[in-house]
This record gives C-alpha cells, sequence and structure tokens, in this order.
C-alpha cells in the first residue's frame, strides 16, 4: 500500500527537509523507500553502482548522481535484484535505468530521471561515499533520503514517519 510521506513530513519538519525539484519517476516495486544515504558519484559506467549493491544494504539508500546522463542506464534487473537479495531499501538515479518491467516487480524503491535501454561501460571509474549535489539539493552520506509519489527529500537527521 501506498502511503503519502513527504506531505506530512515536510508540514511536520519544515525547517529540518530539503525537497529535490520535481525531475523523478518512480519505477520500483516498492513507491516508499528511506534510508541511510550512500553515495555513488559516476558517469556512464555504472561499476561503484555493481559494487555497493552487492554489499549489505539493510536501512540504506544508494544515491547515485550519474551526471544527469540520458545515454546509458546505471541500473538494469540483474543489479536491481542484487540490491533486494542484500536488503537495501531503494536507489535514486540521476540518470537512468533499463528493465524497467522486471524492476518494477521487486521490492525495491527506485526512482530515476528516465529509462534507456544501453547498458553502460565498466570502466572502474567513479567515487563512493563523497556529497553529491544535484535537483537543487545536497546530498551528504550518512544523512537520511526520503521518496514517495510526492517526489523525494533528504534530512540531515532521521525523521519519525507518519502512521
Amino acid at each position: 500500500m501506498t502511503i503519502d510521506w513527504l506531505p506530512d513530513l515536510c508540514d511536520q519538519y519544515p525547517d529540518q527537509v530539503r525537497v529535490l525539484e520535481p525531475m523523478f519517476t518512480s519505477f520500483g516495486g516498492r513507491d516508499n523507500f528511506c534510508g541511510e544515504i550512500v553515495t555513488v558519484k559516476c558517469f556512464e559506467d555504472n561499476s561503484l553502482v555493481k559494487e555497493q549493491v552487492a554489499l549489505p544494504g539493510k536501512g540504506k539508500v544508494l544515491v547515485v548522481d550519474g551526471g544527469g546522463s540520458l545515454r546509458r542506464a546505471l541500473l538494469g534487473d540483474m543489479l536491481a535484484e542484487q540490491a533486494v537479495a542484500n536488503g537495501w531499501e531503494g536507489l535514486l538515479i540521476y540518470g537512468c535505468i533499463r528493465d524497467v518491467v522486471a524492476i518494477g516487480q521487486l521490492d525495491l524503491g527506485v526512482q530515476a530521471l528516465d529509462t534507456h535501454p544501453l547498458k553502460t561501460d565498466k570502466r572502474g571509474i567513479g567515487d563512493l561515499n563523497v556529497p553529491l549535489r544535484f535537483a537543487g539539493v545536497d546530498f551528504r552520506p550518512g544523512e537520511y533520503l526520503y521518496a514517495d509519489l510526492n517526489g523525494v527529500l533528504v534530512s540531515a537527521q532521521p525523521l519519525q514517519l507518519p502512521q
């Protein structure tokens, strides 16, 4: 069941939340997701995304700054399945994904800019757990991300979810 978290969180914590510009679409089987932020900065190379989803991710959200590229997909069904198997709450991708039908069947939150059928090159290039900025918001590792069909927000501290 989908719950509208973000309007209530914005009302309850107006001075603690940073709301992203509305540019993301929900593609995962889970519309609501939240967790501690882990960051990856990469461009048309999802090597670090692959490494991270292979690690335990319970209570965590992977925030991927793909530079807004609409030319390659940074996430596909195999990596999304691995994220589910390792307990990740969700992924926010400033870029594209592919295999959207399969990803939509998984118990995983996934928001991205769009879809693209072409996979990335694997060059092993990227940065892990660095501060990011896109969609008008700063993302710092260890902060918290909250997403639902209303959008995405970030908070320095964990927030109490509405009932």
